[in-house]
């Protein structure tokens, strides 16, 4: 088909985020199912891309993003993808699908520092409300979330009367090949390291599991320093990588006894998706949205229990406990691919543009 456009502005190029590796993600196995045409706001998020059929735009936190849709009906869209909810419906004439991955903002209001002042308080501000939501949503055609976690969250807040599909993230990291690393002497964590994300309770585990936890991301001074003092007083082995490429993490990863995380609160969760592609098994906390992702492949304990935390550890020392659990991420992975996603997504535009 013709006619369909996807909103690629919200590509960081600098530092891909989570939407940013969602959207390359989708875009990348689209093109060899639609004719796409890529919408960007700069030339190093086409660079980055490559390929043709793009079109230039503000950027989507430009005063002039309310005439977009203008300049986009004039170009013959019949279906836009947004992989957020901020892409402007206004005077369109085609069929629009936006995204909202998760609500964790709604509990977690801090906004992303990379903003300006500006951005930072119309962010918070946003957030105190559904209202703004439920404009923007019900200002589609269609909204596509990332989990059936999501999803129920999505319609307990009553935010769109329009349909919610579920399109899930995917690993960007190559299919492993594991080799039992019952033995190894460390786990890993990526992600960061803001209060919800209770670090702390890793630093504890990994202390009683006598097991060094690599930390992966980047991290400022002032919270490495917190971290480090803590694992200083109750004996842990910690190592700050801060920040990796991807086959960095890769190597990490493969090496490692286990990736952890004893989040209190997550929006999805791309680094188990990456552990169980890789055959590491997944020690998480035990949280409705990590259920989802890695049912029975996963071992759960709650949030601040760093005991149970490293219990499971410790059972995953042993060879056929570790191969179990290897087994079954690998197995689960399965079900989190861009090319099913990529296909589930086209399923819909099609049914939009019929």
């Amino acid at each position: 088909m013709t006619g369909f456009f996807f909103d690629a502005r919200f590509i960081k190029v600098d530092r891909p985020d989570g939407i940013s590796r969602f959207a390359l993600g989708l875009l990348r196995e689209l093109r060899s199912r639609l004719d796409v045409t890529v919408m960007v706001s700069s030339l190093e998020q086409q660079q980055l891309i490559g390929g043709s059929g793009f079109v230039m735009l503000p950027e989507v936190t430009s005063p002039r993003e309310i005439f977009t849709a203008f300049k986009l009906n004039r170009l013959g869209a019949k279906v836009v993808f947004s992989p957020m909810q901020t892409t402007s419906g206004l005077g369109r004439k085609f069929k629009l699908i936006l995204t909202l991955h998760d609500l964790i903002y709604y509990r977690h209001r801090t906004p992303p520092k990379e903003f300006n002042p500006f951005i930072r308080l119309a962010w918070f501000l946003y957030h105190l409300s559904y209202a703004p939501q439920r404009i923007l949503l019900n200002g589609a055609d269609a909204v596509v979330t990332v989990s059936k976690t999501s999803r129920s969250q999505i319609e307990k807040a009553k935010l769109t009367k329009r349909p919610v599909s579920v399109i899930y993230n995917a690993s960007d990291l190559e299919a492993g090949e594991p080799a039992n690393q019952s033995g190894s002497s460390y786990v890993v964590y990526m992600g960061s390291f803001i209060g919800y994300k209770n670090v702390e309770t890793l630093i504890r585990g990994a202390a009683l599991a006598d097991l060094e936890l690599v930390l992966l991301s980047k991290i400022t001074p002032a919270r490495k320093k917190e971290l480090s003092l803590l694992a200083e007083k109750v004996g842990s082995k910690v190592r700050f990588v801060g920040g990796v490429s991807d086959p960095e993490y890769q190597q990490l990863l493969q090496g490692s006894r286990a990736l952890v995380s004893a989040s209190k609160d997550e929006g999805f969760g791309i680094p188990v998706v990456e552990a169980m592609g890789q055959g590491i098994p997944v020690v998480v906390s035990d949280l409705e949205i990590f259920r989802e992702i890695a049912q029975e492949a996963g071992c759960y304990f709650a949030p601040q229990d760093e005991h149970a935390l490293a219990a499971h550890l410790q059972a995953l020392g042993n060879k056929e406990t570790w191969a179990k659990f290897s087994d079954l991420g690998l197995a689960r992975s399965i079900q989190f691919s861009w090319e099913r996603s990529a296909k589930e997504l086209e399923e819909l535009v099609r049914r939009l543009s019929a």
